[in-house]
């Protein structure tokens, strides 16, 4: 999608790839479902399990419904309750546990049940699968200047990475990052891959996930940069695609917008393809927006 008035205020013509319309309600349905679809029968007949506070666990619980296999997901006991609607939407198991335990009881379910661990972005599968929505947005807009797109784990900005380098070469690739979470903008500018905060806090929760060892090595190879926004950045920028493309965007998808704004005069008369990664919300920070 586009906006005549967006392009006017930036200085650019930003192509919105809306992956919040996607299965789901997220890009993560396409590494999910590329993961599931490749197990084997005798895999898939003891199912896939993840770990997940948000937008991968009603992804794989979809891929599982699709091919018929049982699905089991993690969940912190604190994760907004329209995400695990969402999963248990899906017909997949939730197993509720603390938010530290999240990895242990996800190793005892999979060690116990013999389900195969599908990794929201550790996974080759699943970087693969993210790829296509770059693979789609260069088919659909000619000649990018660059590609723009949220990164928390790193499976979607990774999979970007890879498409564009590969039907695209010279053709820069960013991504999109929180402050309160700027774990791949430090990793990307020391060369070594660092923590995530401890204890982050932040709208865009699909992103507080720290960047995972096997997208670093492919962003860093691909010579991606990251740009970081503000939490009131973030929330305009949700709040600017909602008036404006009358686009439901998570602050999480939505700070591509804000680093678009953020780079207006350094990006001025470019061609960006930018990518809103989800749009499952509870519209919580409106309110937090409106109070500001």
């Amino acid at each position: 999608m586009t906006s005549t008035r967006l392009n006017e205020e930036l200085g650019i013509e930003a192509f919105f790839k809306c992956e919040n319309l996607q299965k789901a309600g997220a890009f993560k349905a396409r590494g999910a479902t590329n993961a599931v679809m490749n197990l084997d029968d005798d895999a898939a007949a003891r199912g896939g399990a993840t770990q997940s506070s948000a937008n991968p666990g009603a992804a794989l619980a979809y891929a599982a419904a699709a091919r018929g296999i049982p699905c089991a997901v993690v969940m912190p006991d604190d994760a907004l309750a329209i995400k695990v609607a969402a999963v248990r939407g899906y017909g997949a198991e939730i197993v509720l546990c603390t938010r530290t335990q999240r990895e242990a009881v996800c190793r005892k379910e999979t060690d116990e049940r013999g389900m195969t661990l599908i990794h929201p972005f550790e996974d080759s599968r699943v970087i693969a699968g993210q790829g296509t929505v770059a693979l789609e947005l260069l088919d659909q807009v000619e000649r990018l200047d660059l590609v723009i797109a949220p990164v928390g784990g790193g499976g979607l900005l990774s999979g970007t990475a890879l498409t564009v380098s590969s039907l695209a070469p010279g053709t820069p690739v960013w991504g999109a990052e929180p402050e309160a979470v700027d774990d791949a903008h430090r990793s990307l500018e020391s060369g070594t891959l660092q923590p995530a905060p401890k204890n982050p806090s932040s709208w865009g929760d699909g992103l507080l996930t720290g960047l995972g060892k096997k997208p670093f090595a492919i962003l860093k190879s691909c010579g991606v940069r990251i740009v970081t926004v503000d939490e009131q950045a973030m929330l305009q920028a949700a709040w600017t695609l909602a008036r404006r493309l009358k686009l439901i965007v998570e602050p999480s998808g939505a700070t591509v917008l804000a680093a678009l704004r953020r780079q207006s005069d350094a990006w001025r008369g470019k061609r960006v393809g930018a990518i809103l990664s989800g749009g499952n919300t509870d519209f919580r920070w409106i309110k937090s927006l409106l109070d500001s």
